[in-house]
């Protein structure tokens, strides 16, 4: 098939040399020229170090590359999903599969990607979501790895599990879209709250209590918004959380780390010179939960810490000291 991903940050340029593997015919296409050069003089990512680039992966800056694809990989940042979809509605044909393998919530809006990315597309393509515990660093170096497909297509689904799967790719199909994304996107928000648990000085005790009381409320959130529960028991529920919580790979961890080192939350983002896509979700999750009375207390001390100016140990104090509970009053529902 012919395919063309459009973002060639580290996991756009992972999820292309699995295609490139299982034998399709894959175009990587960079929002700037200048990217596209370094890519291109070097042949490697330098997100993806040490990855060679094969010759037979088309490089690009022109997004006219995507017309008469089979298949479209969306792989920007969150926050560019939006304006690239309303792009790419003028250039792909109807019938096109569009993969949104982006993790957050748009800001301004709450609403899931694949939500915006449907907006701007034509009804007749599908939208298929890719997420799960995978970090672009090990896709890209081809050790085992597992991913969900959830689309309310059931063939396109299973048409983007047989694009993508091979002997050290496994891919599962899902139909709960709600579930997958909010799991993708929310995991980051307590990934943050880890690193900034690990930054403080704190052990693995309080890593735990953070990693299974955020799942509790990153479920309460999705099941209030139509997702199944049994989702956030799988791959892009606790799958995802714990990848993402216990990896130096993660982004949001190492921001996380930084801030309970006593770095001011914006200037941590900035040193780890990507997108850290939690800082962004914290905010949107936020306004989710006072939309739809969902409590979600790490996610508003995280909200506190990142954008109030809270100090980290008074956010834990405040958590620690919340009235007494009975474990499973409310997360019986979701496992």
């Amino acid at each position: 098939m012919r395919v063309c991903v459009l973002g060639s940050g580290g996991w756009g340029t992972a999820l292309a040399l699995v295609l490139l593997e299982n034998g399709h015919d894959v175009s990587l296409w960079s929002f700037s020229e200048e990217e596209y050069a370094s890519i291109a003089a070097h042949r490697e990512n330098p997100m993806l170090k040490g990855v060679p680039l094969p010759e037979t992966l088309r490089l690009t800056y022109d997004m006219n590359a995507a017309a008469d694809c089979d298949v479209v990989v969306l792989a920007t940042p969150s926050f560019a999903v939006r304006t690239t979809a309303r792009k790419l509605r003028d250039i792909i044909k109807p019938g096109t599969v569009v993969v949104s393998v982006a993790k957050g919530i748009e800001d301004g809006t709450s609403k899931r990607l694949s939500e915006a990315v449907g907006e701007e597309l034509d009804a007749s393509c599908p939208v298929v979501v890719l997420c799960g515990p995978t970090h672009a660093e090990e896709v890209g170096r081809g050790l085992p790895s597992a991913i969900v497909a959830a689309s309310k297509n059931q063939k396109a689904a299973e048409l983007v599990q047989d694009l993508f799967m091979n002997n050290r790719f496994r891919v599962y199909t899902s139909s709960d879209v709600v579930g997958a994304e909010i799991g993708a996107a929310l995991k980051n928000v307590i990934a943050l709250c880890a690193g900034i648990s690990d930054g403080m000085g704190f052990g693995d005790n309080t890593r735990a209590m953070l990693m299974t009381r955020g799942l509790t409320e990153i479920a309460r959130l999705g099941v209030a918004l139509g997702g199944k529960q049994s989702t956030f028991a799988g791959l892009t529920g606790v799958g995802d959380l714990i990848v993402t919580c216990t990896s130096m790979h993660s982004r949001n961890h190492r921001a996380g780390i930084l801030i309970g080192q006593g770095v001011e939350p914006q200037e941590a983002v900035k040193q780890i010179g990507a997108v850290v896509e939690g800082f962004y979700a914290a905010k949107t999750a936020r306004a989710l939960a006072h939309k739809h009375g969902v409590e979600m207390p790490i996610t508003e001390a995280a909200y506190s810490v990142l954008y109030e100016g809270m100090a980290p140990k008074d956010a834990l104090t405040s958590l620690m000291s919340r009235n007494k509970k009975h474990e499973t009053e409310d997360a019986w529902r979701f496992f």
